[in-house]
């Protein structure tokens, strides 16, 4: 059954369609302007949150009915109405989660592209080579949801482990899909360098960080140091014959970011202001929310990367998310790139979180 605070949040978002409807409906409202636009955005939710809340009531309706009928039912066909019953409990929790999505207020930034960063944490050349496994399996759940999946830069180690690896990911709903898996992921193995067989803990860590426009984050020419050298890695002798891969430090922050995915310099140095770009509008969140002493526990609680967020038991077969206390026993799966399942607990746990914090706001 949905939080009777849900419900009465999605019937008061609904009772908004008619004022949209007259509003985008009423001549006097101009066409192409930043209001109108935003009024049919809203109007689109609202009509997608009505639509959801009426087969969630449908769903309520028939479940009622069955459940009549089941007590009057003679055995074999009480068998029948129980497997209907798991299927409409199965389609309720589905439109309860899309329904906690749509009233709960979106982040702005969840349709953005991203910038994926994967680093080897401790546990030396055991953890490049779970960063490996962790670029792999990112890349494998990009390609499966039709995503663009680039490579800006990546260092290995001499066991093809990653030190560092850092990837462009476009397409629907990137930010938005991945932002929680911010934070660090742990590994329990026998590494492949082990000879005795015992078992190591070893981390990398992860940030994703949306992709920002020059308009959102403007950085002074004066403010940047750009350095030009020979490309290393995958490419052929090609990278070593000119300075195409270009290094940027930005001198006020002491942030540095390297590209050397492109044959020519120009388009690497494009990429890597880009990436420039989203870790200083990270750097800015990040502060805004540090100075705001009643989130800095939910910083914990949200991706923050300084956090464990997911261990990773080869010996048991097993994936345990510490935010939300679920686990999996599916590892070769997720790590070949089936993390739907997971990524959909983590955000509906977060969604939930929110709506809480929006009604401790309104009771204040």
């Amino acid at each position: 059954m949905l939080d009777p605070y849900l419900l009465y949040t999605c019937e008061s978002v609904v009772s908004r369609r008619r004022e949209l409807e007259r509003m985008l409906a009423d001549p006097s409202v101009p066409r192409g302007t930043a209001e109108y636009a935003d009024a049919v955005r809203e109007y689109n939710r609202v009509s997608e949150l009505a639509a959801a809340l009426d087969q969630y009531r449908a769903n309520l309706a028939k479940t009622g009915e069955l459940d009549a009928e089941k007590k009057h039912a003679d055995p074999d066909f009480r068998v029948l109405i129980e497997e209907e019953l798991g299927a409409l409990a199965a389609a309720r929790a589905a439109v309860e989660r899309r329904l906690l999505a749509l009233v709960v207020p979106p982040d702005p930034d969840d349709d953005r592209n991203a910038f994926l960063e994967i680093r080897a944490g401790t546990g030396g050349e055991e953890a490049a080579l779970f960063a490996g496994d962790l670029l792999r399996m990112y890349t494998r759940y990009s390609t499966a949801r039709g995503w663009k999946c680039e490579l800006a830069d990546i260092s290995q180690t001499g066991l093809k482990g990653v030190k560092e690896a850092i990837c462009f990911v476009s397409g629907k709903g990137v930010y938005g899909t991945l932002k929680y898996e911010s934070g660090v992921h742990r590994v329990q193995r026998v590494p492949q360098t082990e000879a005795s067989g015992r078992i190591h803990t070893s981390a990398a860590t992860v940030a994703v960080l949306p992709e920002v426009q020059e308009i959102d984050v403007v950085v002074d020419p004066r403010d940047i140091v750009v350095e030009t050298y020979g490309a290393s890695g995958h490419g052929g002798q090609h990278l070593q014959k000119t300075e195409s891969a270009v290094r940027i430090r930005h001198i006020p922050t002491g942030i540095i970011v390297q590209c050397q995915d492109e044959r020519s310099q120009i388009k690497n140095r494009e990429k890597g202001m880009r990436m420039l770009r989203a870790r200083l509008y990270d750097l800015r969140i990040r502060e805004q929310r540090d100075s705001r002493a009643d989130l800095r526990r939910t910083l914990v609680r949200s991706g923050d990367r300084s956090d464990k967020i997911r261990t990773y038991n080869f010996p048991q077969s097993r994936i345990t998310d510490h935010r939300i206390n679920v686990s999996v026993h599916n590892i070769t799966e997720v790590l070949d790139g089936a993390l739907d399942e997971l990524l959909a607990a983590v955000a509906d746990h977060m969604l939930r979180e929110r709506l809480s914090r929006c009604v401790q706001q309104t009771t204040r």
